[in-house]
């Protein structure tokens, strides 16, 4: 096994010993939970742009992701915050995103897939009104439901800011809902991956917000399939997973407690729409099988190791959890080279990169040790580091 040299805490460097990587059981679908993994996109590194301000994607290489994804058993949830939805992917480029990403989908009958309907081509401000979000919203619906898509509906930095109180919530989703023609998933993100999303569903309360939620997903639960919640907080998702209206899932966005919502309890379980599935994929999937066979042992033994790895890569600063996501695909070989929309690379320090590598090693999921390891000799020595 490889060994290579890593910093540590205090500015020194020690050498770190891979391990074997773990084999994980071939998924057989259908699960007996629901799972999409938000999935990130791969730039490309050689197109002549300013990498800050435009946005140029490697189609190819990330379809490939896409397809990946799809052999495994799970479903993809296109163009959400992992894909880097507002912070550098542009609306533009996230369609034609969602339309690549729906014809491939087609070569695989049973795949599931779910695209990220939101506002982010309306620029919040003090002229911004409801009315302009509800306007916003329907371009991006219309326009995802005219290529035959589904709709997540995602969380609006726009409505955020121009909302004066819950109504306009209710006024806002109450008009949407009346219009698509599948049910949606809701979207809840936290301020925590997206400080302009505080105090959502008008109010900076937790508990208080989870109300209006609940009365616009009641009122309108023919056309919700679910809501996906994204608070880390998992007394909340049971709280309000447990007062959803009958047919409603509950799609956790908890990157810190995945494990134990998705096993459930004797009230219920939840589903996932999660970005760490997009790193932990082998494992996920091999989870969900040996959950669906009643082996609720082995699922929590293969996803418990993943779970210190998915805390790092979503540790505060929550919202650069991206970066460890593109990482994490770059180690195990699903992207040649370690270059993001955004130039986004750089949002994590070559500490948290250290230690991100030690964690996947240590959950078995660095597929090639060798491969993993020469990458991540060559990412140190760009960042200074030297044996």
């Amino acid at each position: 096994m490889p060994t290579l040299d890593l910093p540590v805490a205090g500015g020194h460097i020690a050498s770190y010993a891979t391990r074997p990587p773990r084999t994980f059981a071939a998924a057989q679908p259908p699960f007996n939970r629901i799972a999409y993994a938000a999935v990130h996109v791969v730039a490309d590194p050689l197109a002549e742009q300013d990498p800050w301000l435009d946005c140029a994607i490697d189609w190819d290489r990330t379809l490939a992701v896409r397809r990946h994804l799809w052999s495994l058993g799970l479903g993809v949830a296109e163009a959400m915050d992992t894909a880097q939805r507002g912070k550098g992917l542009d609306w533009a480029t996230a369609l034609e995103l969602i339309g690549r990403s729906i014809d491939a989908s087609r070569d695989h009958p049973s795949a599931r897939l779910a695209s990220g309907a939101g506002t982010d081509h309306l620029r919040p401000g003090p002229d911004v009104t409801v009315d302009d979000v509800i306007r916003a919203y329907e371009e991006q619906c219309g326009a995802i439901e005219k290529l035959g898509g589904r709709i997540v509906l995602m969380a609006s930095r726009a409505l955020a800011a121009a909302a004066r109180s819950p109504d306009d919530y209710l006024k806002v989703y109450a008009r949407l809902l009346g219009q698509v023609r599948q049910p949606v998933i809701i979207h809840w993100l936290g301020e925590m991956f997206d400080p302009a999303l505080s105090g959502y569903w008008g109010h900076a309360d937790h508990h208080q917000a989870m109300e209006v939620a609940l009365d616009v997903i009641t009122a309108h639960a023919d056309k919700v399939d679910g809501v996906k919640v994204s608070l880390l907080d998992a007394d909340r998702e049971i709280a309000m997973r447990r007062r959803l209206p009958q047919g409603a899932r509950m799609y956790t966005g908890d990157d810190f407690n995945f494990a134990g919502l998705i096993a459930g309890d004797d009230q219920g379980y939840s589903d996932a729409l999660l970005g760490i599935f997009d790193a932990i994929a082998p494992a996920a999937a091999a989870a969900l099988g040996a959950l669906s066979r009643g082996d609720e042992r082995e699922f929590h033994d293969l996803l418990a190791p993943t779970v210190p790895l998915s805390r790092h890569i979503f540790a505060a600063p929550t919202w650069c959890y991206k970066t460890g996501v593109v990482f994490m695909a770059y180690l195990n070989g699903l992207q040649d080279h370690f270059v993001m929309v955004g130039g986004q690379e750089s949002a994590r320090s070559t500490l948290h990169l250290a230690e991100l590598f030690r964690l996947a090693d240590a959950a078995g999921l660095i597929a090639d040790p060798d491969l993993a390891a020469a990458r991540m000799r060559h990412v140190m020595a760009t960042r200074g580091v030297r044996p």
